[in-house]
């Protein structure tokens, strides 16, 4: 009972496991500006006043809403990277990186616009007349009127978003990054077996990375809230 409790291995190994929760923090970290960029571009394309516009905005985000990551991840990096030889660059931990950014980024900015358009639905009709009436075209409006109210209201499914993202990344980095933590808890029950206390330790270090970022998004969502 005592070996099945014994935290001497994580103890021993927690260099490694901190240099892999390091590794998932710059995945999780640039994963989250780049899907926000796309998802605002895919959710101003949803609701578009240009049919077209609307139609590849629809397309692409119900695609990849219905896509694997699994399946995204391998086909960036073994489609893209292996076959096709597109790389970020020579070295293959580089190459892997920026390929588990963009597979985790493309995925995860599909469920950004969903969430920012339905934040985009809650902006009165009234204003957006508004803002025609005195002449700001549809780009102008939405920078300036509708998406900063659209952001406020949908800070906290926003954040549940960047949470599933955040443990998506054991996803990517099993195909494309292998050194983020899921990958180095892989090597490590590996090399010295699976054991509980090395699960226990690698659930702990999610839980640290997810919990605050929860906290703070509801703290947050309520400090935002637009008065309607």
């Amino acid at each position: 009972m005592g070996q099945l409790f014994d935290f001497t291995e994580v103890f021993n190994n927690l260099d490694k496991i901190a240099i892999s929760f390091w590794a998932t923090i710059r995945l999780a970290a640039v994963t989250a500006v780049l899907s926000m960029i796309l998802g605002t571009v895919w959710a101003s394309f949803r609701v578009s006043p240009t049919p077209v516009l609307r139609g590849v905005g629809t397309f692409v985000v119900n695609l990849l809403r219905n896509t694997p990551l699994t399946l995204l991840a391998a086909f960036c990096i073994s489609a893209l990277s292996d076959i096709l030889k597109f790389h970020f660059s020579d070295v293959p931990s580089v190459n892997g990186y920026w390929w588990a950014v963009t597979a985790l980024s493309v995925y995860t900015s599909a469920f950004v616009a969903e969430a920012l358009r339905s934040g985009i639905n809650t902006v009165p009709l009234g204003q957006a007349e508004a803002a025609r009436s005195i002449g700001l075209t549809f780009t102008q409006s939405l920078r300036m009127i509708i998406l900063p109210q659209a952001f406020r209201s949908v800070i906290g499914p926003l954040g549940s978003v960047l949470i599933a993202m955040i443990k998506n990344t054991t996803v990517v980095g099993a195909i494309a990054y292998g050194v983020e933590a899921a990958s180095e808890m892989k090597a490590l029950f590996f090399d010295l077996g699976a054991t509980l206390p090395m699960f226990i330790g690698f659930a702990v270090g999610y839980l640290v990375l997810t919990l605050p970022a929860g906290f703070f998004f509801g703290w947050l969502s309520k400090r935002m809230a637009v008065a309607r």
